[in-house]
């Protein structure tokens, strides 16, 4: 599994995702870094396969309207210190990949994995 860890979110959540086997890059190893444009982003999702890792709810829009980007997982924890973000990465990835084999849109929040179909 790919996955972009957009600007919302530390660059050391792609460091664990690779830690764990994952192929993982963050909106700072880009060209534009975190100046990307929520449309490249998409883009690059689609052509490279990657879910998009995200706080930014306008992507929510986005693959409901349009279906891009590829896969989306919204991380609806609030502010959280980078620590404990991790420890729910952590603690949730196996369920994290198993949901995303089967829907295009997953939400992680301090306490659930909720899929959307």
């Amino acid at each position: 599994m790919r996955f972009l860890v957009d600007a919302q979110l530390p660059k050391r959540l792609a460091y664990r995702l690779r830690e764990r086997g994952f192929d993982a890059k963050h909106t700072l190893d880009l060209t534009k870094g975190n100046l990307t444009k929520d449309s490249e982003i998409n883009e690059l999702s689609i052509k490279e396969q990657r879910v998009v890792v995200t706080k930014d709810e306008d992507f929510v829009n986005s693959i409901l309207v349009s279906k891009k980007p590829y896969k989306l997982l919204l991380v609806s924890t609030g502010n959280i210190a980078n620590r404990a973000l991790e420890l729910i990465f952590d603690t949730n990835l196996d369920a994290i990949a198993n949901a995303l084999g089967r829907f295009d849109y997953i939400e992680l929040t301090r306490t659930a994995l909720i899929e959307h179909i």
